[in-house]
């Protein structure tokens, strides 16, 4: 933290073993002779105006996240540093990535001049092995560490750069081992024996003898394309036609897989460390260039708050997140264009506003309960409709084409208006089995006119318990002509001996 000239020294606090002590502290507070790990106390002892304020993990981890996603314009492979409190570092694995900035030594000062440019103080190191750049990052002073010279580089530094927890690096420190050359320099088996094999295994890791993998904090992306821009862009326009290049230049590596994307993810970078990120989903594996680019404008257009550009962003990427198997659609003979373009093209268009897992369809269920017969699912889950396919308003499912005529029946007879829980009504009918003669629905009454049924739905048992009641449906018209869709609750006599009447649909 660099503080203004006028400003009092500011440290962070927390409390460590029920005392309140410094962990952080900017350069004013270290010059009047505050130091880490000092107590509020002592510290207030020597500087009176000291600006105090209480560390926040959630905060700093929030802060660190954000800084890890900044720091993805550089490489994909970006992860959390030590699990430990108060380790705010990050790791970076930067193989294959340096030549885009000029190599190694451009890379460094790039990243660390735009992190000093955002107001951080920054140490950090470029090394063979994630060990030994953590390790030089906070005790040494090399910035870049030759290939191949990180074990000459490391001999001098404290023990504590291995990563080893303060009880252990406390014990090495008692029987006067304080420098990770005097580690290095000791017999292997006795020194695991007494202090344990993560010295070891520390020791190792940062010297290049033993493997350790980082994890990044995304998951890297199957294919991407990015553009740095020398003069960032700030236009709508210019925008638009980066996201028409970068969908154009992974079109023929999904060709040379036999992919199409069906998640894609765009990073915009911006100038002052902000980023920006857009996702889109398509209900089909997509390698058309223009309908990506038009998704994209539509996820724009769907933001509750507008693109902000700010100062301009210097790069853009476009990364493939998910690609399916593509396959051919047969087009129309006369127009060229696939039978069921336009109902993907409007899927795609929703699920950029709305999200894809928004835009559904009804399924149906295997039950013969009426309001249990169907549920709604993510178009995205189902692909698109297959050519046997139908949509039915009476049952208002997409179904598939029955397999004979009584199952179409079936559905046709259901009404237009099913309620989503039946709803209880009075109602005057012949016992056992009749239909009713009379009821009382909403505070109206309707004379019976004509009816049909009893259609009989027994109860599942298997879901409702065992005392679960069977239901007689009956379709009924009144005097002025309305249908309805209504159902004793229960056997008379066999069930219950005061069975209810509930209204489930209506007709048209």
């Amino acid at each position: 933290m660099d503080a203004h000239p006028e400003a009092p020294p500011v440290v962070v606090t927390d409390t460590v073993k029920n005392a309140i002590r410094i962990v952080a502290l900017d350069e004013a507070a270290r010059a009047r002779g505050v130091r880490a790990n000092q107590t509020l106390s002592d510290a207030r002892a020597l500087v009176p105006d000291l600006e105090c304020h209480q560390t926040d993990d959630a905060r700093n981890r929030a802060l660190l996240l954000g800084i890890a996603g900044w720091c993805e314009r550089y490489t994909p492979l970006v992860a959390l540093g030590s699990a430990a409190p108060g380790d705010h570092g990050l790791f970076m694995d930067i193989t294959g990535c340096a030549h885009l900035l000029g190599g190694e030594a451009a890379l460094v000062a790039d990243l660390e001049a735009r992190l000093r440019a955002q107001g951080f103080h920054v140490r950090l190191c470029l090394a063979d092995t994630p060990g030994a750049a953590w390790a030089m990052a906070r005790y040494g002073q090399t910035r870049i560490i030759a290939e191949g010279g990180h074990g000459e580089a490391l001999l001098p530094l404290s023990v504590s750069g291995l990563r080893l927890s303060p009880a252990l690096v406390a014990s090495l420190g008692r029987v006067g081992l304080k420098t990770i050359g005097c580690i290095a320099s000791l017999p292997r088996a006795p020194l695991a024996a007494r202090f344990g094999a993560e010295v070891m295994q520390r020791l190792d890791q940062a010297l290049g003898r033993e493997t350790e993998a980082i994890s990044p904090i995304m998951p890297v992306a199957e294919l991407s394309s990015e553009r740095r821009f020398a003069e960032p862009l700030t236009h709508q326009d210019e925008i638009s036609h980066v996201i028409a290049t970068l969908a154009s230049s992974i079109i023929k590596p999904l060709e040379r897989r036999g992919l199409g994307l069906r998640h894609g993810r765009l990073k915009l970078f911006r100038v002052d460390g902000h980023v920006s990120e857009l996702s889109l989903q398509t209900a089909r594996p997509l390698r058309d260039p223009q309908r990506i680019l038009r998704l994209f404008e539509e996820r724009i257009a769907g933001l509750h708050d507008d693109l902000d550009a700010g100062f301009g962003f210097d790069l853009m990427r476009l990364e493939v997140v998910r690609a399916d198997p593509f396959e051919g659609v047969q087009a129309e003979m006369m127009t060229g264009h696939a039978t069921d373009a336009g109902h993907d093209a409007l899927i795609d268009r929703l699920g950029a506003r709305l999200g894809l897992d928004r835009v559904q369809r009804f399924v149906l269920a295997d039950t013969h309960i009426p309001e249990r017969s169907f549920g709604r699912q993510p178009v995205a889950h189902l692909g698109a409709p297959g050519p046997g396919a139908r949509r039915s308003a009476a049952g208002n499912a997409a179904l598939a084409e029955p397999a004979d005529l009584a199952a179409a029946r079936e559905i046709i007879t259901r009404p237009l208006i099913l309620f989503d829980r039946p709803e209880l009504m009075q109602t005057i009918a012949e016992v056992p089995d009749g239909p009713p003669l009379q009821f009382r629905w909403r505070g109206v009454t309707y004379e019976v006119a004509g009816s049909e049924g009893p259609e009989r739905i027994a109860c599942e048992w298997w879901r409702d318990g065992r005392g679960a009641r069977s239901r007689d449906y009956f379709r009924v018209e009144d005097r002025q002509g309305y249908r309805f869709w209504l159902f004793r609750h229960g056997l008379y006599g066999r069930e219950t001996s005061d069975p209810c009447w509930y209204m489930h649909g209506l007709f048209a």
